[in-house]
């Protein structure tokens, strides 16, 4: 490369987004606006571009549990069916044009029965949000598929619950279960019958692990609860060590992450702002991609770390000195480990990830 690639650049490239929360991703001026709707009086500012540096500087504070309580307000104002439409196509629209040609965005459907609704009535108008947002990105020569991941709050009693829901909603556009929240004193084994029951019904799902908890949520995900991915799993790190000679060596556990491809769902700078790393120069995905783990690249919550997919690729650049075969290698691990079936998949890398890459490499030696 004669050049490191621009941000604008790295925006026209087809990407893919595997680990992105819908209410972590709500527009400032939306989020207003459907506050005053409802009578909602807790935003810290009506000002939008005031109350984007708000979530952003709030959830800059190196602890996952304060990160987390920002959530309160976006919850607040996705109560109703209107709302979750409105939201949910906003973000299939925001995702198309910042060059996002697939993306699974999870939510909580549990989070959003306060004003009445039911959880099936949640993740129908999540739906339909999302494909009002394809739609309208569509009409602008944006193309984006987004399928859903019900998410189970770790520390609540709903996973069986959810796991079913996604279950029931699998051939609608939900493509999987995940579950979230606080890792510390909330293991993913509590939930072993959701999973149990996934794993029966041959669904997929992924589990936050190793973010703000070590090797034993990494484990415990994998070896007991039968994860198909990692969100996060930052902390893998800690089972590779250096020797005298520099030469990294993989515990157990690191070898068996790589070896069996389990996909990692990195997300930067959301790491370094919950302090589960130091910097985006010293993340371990700079080691791990050395190392060639299923590494993938997220968001987590483009509100509250103030990004999008390019920006994270862009940063990695920086950091990373990466071209456009490292951001390449990222989008087809991601695309490989979507929770679509093999031909789509397929289908998807071989006729937009790979031709769009060509491109772009042809276009800037």
């Amino acid at each position: 490369m004669s050049q490191t690639l621009t941000l604008e650049q790295i925006r026209r490239a087809p990407k893919v987004l595997l680990h992105d929360h819908l209410d972590g991703g709500l527009r400032p001026e939306t989020i207003i606006e459907l506050a005053d709707a409802i009578g909602y009086a807790g935003l810290p500012s009506s000002n939008a571009t005031e109350l984007g540096a708000w979530f952003t500087a709030a959830a800059d504070s190196g602890s996952l549990e304060r990160y987390l309580e920002t959530f309160g307000h976006t919850v607040a104002v996705m109560q109703t069916r209107d709302a979750l439409e409105r939201v949910a196509a906003e973000c299939a629209e925001d995702l198309a044009a910042d060059g996002v040609v697939y993306a699974e965005v999870r939510y909580a459907p549990e989070q959003h029965l306060e004003a009445g609704l039911e959880l099936e009535e949640v993740v129908e108008a999540v739906q339909a949000g999302f494909a009002l947002g394809c739609a309208r990105a569509a009409g602008r020569g944006e193309s984006i598929r987004v399928g859903t991941l019900l998410t189970a709050m770790r520390h609540a009693a709903r996973s069986s619950e959810i796991a079913e829901l996604a279950v029931r909603y699998r051939d609608a556009g939900v493509v999987g279960f995940d579950i979230a929240g606080a890792e510390a004193g909330h293991p993913p084994t509590r939930h072993l019958d959701a999973f149990e029951y996934l794993r029966r019904e041959n669904a997929h799902f992924t589990i936050h692990a190793g973010e703000a908890f070590g090797l034993p949520s990494i484990w415990e995900a994998l070896q007991w609860c039968g994860a198909d991915r990692l969100g996060h799993g930052v902390r893998i790190v800690d089972d590779i060590h250096h020797g005298g000679d520099g030469q990294p060596s993989l515990g157990r556990l690191a070898s068996y992450v790589r070896d069996k491809r389990v996909p990692l769902e990195m997300c930067p700078s959301s790491n370094v702002q919950t302090g589960a790393a130091e910097s985006i120069q010293s993340h371990p995905i700079g080691l791990l991609r050395q190392l060639r783990f299923r590494v993938t690249v997220n968001t987590d919550n483009r509100l509250q770390s103030g990004t999008t997919l390019s920006a994270e690729f862009a940063k990695l650049v920086e950091a990373f000195d990466y071209d456009w075969d490292d951001l390449e290698w990222f989008t087809v691990n991601a695309m490989k480990s979507a929770f679509v079936p093999f031909d789509e998949r397929l289908a998807l890398i071989n006729g937009r990830i790979k031709p769009g890459f060509a491109q772009l490499k042809w276009a800037t030696q």
